[in-house]
């Protein structure tokens, strides 16, 4: 059944002048009296960009001036995740059109500096910055005349004794319980050493991963766990600091989740890798009575064979 927006789509395309294209979309376009963003077409048709990129450009071209638009901001409005919007924003700093900076604040208090540009390409070539504040409104012409479709009738209220009861989620529904930190079978000296000096060298790899005493002490169980079960220090390295969201508030927190959900299975053993034994397959024997082949571990008679004899006998 169609809908009302199909119907007017389709009185629509009635109005458009010259013939349709064979194939490929047709564009209907409406002027926007207000509420629109000018988005150039090296940002909508970019080769280079992907199309999450190119998605999140749009959006956060779209918003004020200090609007959020850090990972965790665009993670709770969309429903990509972190690592694909992180990508995605990777994309844009490459590519020139997003830049983010570390700076300080008089207070003390480091934060990330944001910035968006609408045209790289134009900034390089040494051209002019327009103040967003003032810049002025283009004058939108319409492509294609779309007649209003007539209101849509009010529905019919329903009455209050027959409508359904609204469920509402309970805000202190129980969450799922923390995986608890791994623990080796032995925690010896040198392993608790190695496992201590891994995490507190992850600054040097990550300087958002500071730890401090206390927390090196606690989570020196879980990366001898790692390291127990035959993971490479490199190895841990990389799955501890690989795509960490920025800013991390809590980074021993973050290094606790990732070695408790991370965590590799134990190295199998030379007997679980070892092909399996198939049981040897019975040898075929020659029938003494009709020199029929069968399977037998031992000559005689086939089974045609030994029937007629007991039938004769």
């Amino acid at each position: 059944m169609a809908t009302q927006h199909d119907i007017a789509l389709t009185h629509a395309l009635t109005g458009i002048p010259g013939p349709l294209p064979p194939s490929g979309v047709i564009h209907v376009a409406i002027p926007h009296p207000s509420r629109f963003t000018i988005v150039g077409n090296h940002l909508a048709q970019h080769d280079g960009l992907s199309l999450t990129a190119i998605g999140i450009g749009v959006h956060i071209q779209s918003l004020p001036a200090g609007s959020q638009v850090g990972i965790k901001a665009l993670t709770a409005r969309f429903a990509e995740g972190e690592t694909m919007i992180a990508a995605a924003l990777r994309e844009l700093e490459t590519h020139g059109y997003l830049l983010r900076t570390r700076e300080r604040l008089a207070n003390g208090r480091m934060v990330t500096r944001t910035v968006f540009c609408n045209q790289p390409g134009a900034l390089l070539r040494g051209g002019a910055v327009a103040p967003v504040a003032v810049a002025a409104k283009p004058v939108m012409t319409p492509v294609v005349p779309v007649p209003v479709p007539p209101p849509a009738p009010e529905p019919t209220p329903v009455p209050e004794e027959e409508r359904p009861p609204v469920r509402v989620p309970s805000r202190t529904a129980p969450k799922s319980p923390r995986r608890p930190l791994p623990q080796p079978r032995e925690l010896t000296p040198e392993l608790h050493r190695a496992a201590s000096a891994l995490l507190a060298d992850l600054r040097r790899h990550a300087p958002e991963l500071v730890l401090a005493e206390d927390d090196v002490e606690e989570l020196a169980p879980g990366a001898a766990a790692w390291l127990e079960r035959g993971a490479h220090p490199d190895a841990i390295r990389h799955a501890l600091t690989t795509e960490l969201p920025q800013p991390p508030k809590y980074p021993a927190k973050i290094v606790r989740h990732r070695l408790a959900v991370l965590l590799p299975p134990p190295l199998p053993g030379s007997s679980d890798l070892a092909p399996v034994r198939r049981a040897p397959a019975t040898p075929f024997q020659t029938c003494e009575g009709c020199d029929r082949a069968f399977r037998s571990p031992d000559p005689g008679h086939c089974r045609d064979c030994r029937a007629q004899y007991w039938e004769a006998a």
